[in-house]
């Protein structure tokens, strides 16, 4: 997380902050994550049955891909100087637009588009998020996504 002060990151409200780098969204993560959510679907886990379908293989869990949103912003998000900690606060909106098929990269741009003081030493930010799905026109998914950061 790049650090900037306070000041400097509501200067950016409105702008784009930062990408993160691609993760591979490969066979042995859906997996993982079919695993550890129980949601073994066919058209995640089962390679012969999603080749069927019209996905032409298996695709990862649209959960999966949001998941991946706090190693991406751990990269691409504007931190405060003498921040202690983030936290999750929720999301506002999110859409699944496209399948990531098992084998491709994403990654996320985050977009600034407000930052609220809502205690003392409570700084409330709101990004919208695109993750972008390599050599692909339409995005994996869109988020507006909330983080309280402790300063």
């Amino acid at each position: 997380m790049p650090l900037a002060s306070l000041t400097d990151i509501k200067s950016r409200v409105g702008q784009e902050v930062g990408v993160s780098s691609w993760i591979e969204i490969d066979q042995a993560r859906i997996d993982a994550f079919a695993n550890a959510t129980l949601d073994r679907q066919f058209i995640h886990v089962d390679a012969t049955a999603a080749a069927q379908t019209p996905f032409g293989g298996t695709i990862a869990h649209g959960f999966l891909s949001l998941s991946l949103l706090s190693r991406m912003g751990a990269e691409a998000m504007l931190v405060p100087e003498g921040m202690k900690m983030a936290i999750n606060y929720g999301l506002d909106r999110v859409r699944f637009l496209a399948p990531v098929r098992s084998g491709k990269r994403v990654r996320g741009r985050f977009t600034l588009d407000s930052v609220e003081e809502k205690a003392a030493g409570q700084i409330l930010v709101k990004h919208t998020v695109t993750v972008e799905i390599e050599g692909e026109s339409k995005p994996a998914l869109t988020a507006i996504w909330l983080t309280l950061l402790f300063v």
